[in-house]
């Protein structure tokens, strides 16, 4: 029996020794061989326990260079992504794989007249610890569209969707019906609405629509929005002349050549008109936040260089 095809990877995950006695460890997480690395941390574990977290510290803020020792481990990257001032990252090994690392910005207690009135945290934590804290609450940064959001309606939409309190135009898109803007015009993601009878016709020009819905998954964020329950294409007396079997198979195919391709089935017009509102606002609040190319950390807030032999880590994890 043959094995699992590898999985790609977007990085490295390298460990090294480091001559720092309170943070023995140097961790580097790379997007290629040759590059600089995405973050540079000196690290007190080699990875966090049940139920902890690890104070982390940029190597550039170290008052003395450390000398680095021998590699620990290389892992491959499988994912990293960025929300906010959160970094998560997937290795590719079957333990010990994914963690979490958060970026907080405290006030001093007593700041220094003239000096930064805010320090920096950073901590890394996994999912065991995730999964074993008790949250005092569920928090989603999209809860509401940006000041200014505009919503563009292709010209040539007949009917179209109502988005409540949100601002629409009419103007042209690259592709779909339906897309939020940012300040700056650009288009972050574009929804394809399709009726039930308009789907059905479409099923008559497979090769037109696969190639619009080629164009739709040419954006990061895009959907295909569908006025209709799933079952209501296997219903024999709702398909008329297509069978059942046909459009079940026909909705496989979509699946099956556009894997990326997010198809949303909803009951009808008013649902399907919803969920697109709360998707583009997801959209625009996701826009802001996440982040996956150089730099993949915030820059560290203006603060003091840390004295790594500091006691007050031991107990704080940051300066006092």
């Amino acid at each position: 029996m043959s094995g699992v095809g590898p999985v790609p990877h977007v990085g490295v995950w390298v460990l090294e020794q480091c001559s720092d006695p309170k943070f023995p460890y140097r961790l580097r997480i790379y997007r290629d061989e040759q590059g600089d690395p995405v973050l540079s941390f000196l690290v007190r574990e080699r990875w966090p326990g049940a139920n902890q977290h690890i104070f982390c510290l940029r190597e550039q803020r170290t008052p003395t260079p450390v000398e680095i020792g021998a590699m620990v481990e290389r892992v491959p990257v499988v994912a990293l992504q960025r929300y906010g001032k959160r970094l998560t990252v997937i290795l590719d090994r079957p333990r010990q794989k994914r963690c979490d690392f958060q970026i907080v910005e405290k006030r001093y207690k007593q700041p220094v007249p003239g000096e930064p009135a805010t320090y920096e945290q950073i901590f890394w934590f996994t999912q065991t610890a995730m999964e074993q804290r008790r949250p005092r609450g569920v928090r989603l940064h999209s809860a509401r569209p940006p000041a200014g959001a505009r919503v563009r309606i292709a010209s040539d939409e007949r009917y179209p969707w109502s988005f409540g309190s949100l601002a629409t135009e009419r103007g042209r898109l690259p592709a779909g019906d339906y897309a939020p803007l940012a300040s700056d015009e650009a288009v972050l993601a574009v929804v394809e609405r399709k009726t039930f009878e308009g789907l059905l016709a479409d099923f008559g020009q497979m090769d037109v629509l696969r190639q619009r819905l080629l164009e739709l998954g040419a954006f990061e964020q895009h959907a295909l929005v569908i006025e209709a329950r799933y079952e209501d294409f296997l219903s024999p007396a709702k398909v008329h002349h297509w069978s059942a079997a046909f459009c079940a198979k026909a909705i496989a195919d979509l699946y099956a050549r556009f894997p990326r391709l997010r198809v949303v089935f909803c009951s009808n017009r008013k649902t399907a008109a919803a969920w697109t509102q709360h998707y583009f606002t997801a959209v625009w609040a996701t826009h802001e936040q996440v982040g996956e190319a150089a730099g993949i950390l915030p820059e560290e807030v203006d603060a003091p260089e840390i004295d790594a032999d500091d006691d007050r880590l031991a107990d704080a994890g940051a300066p006092g």
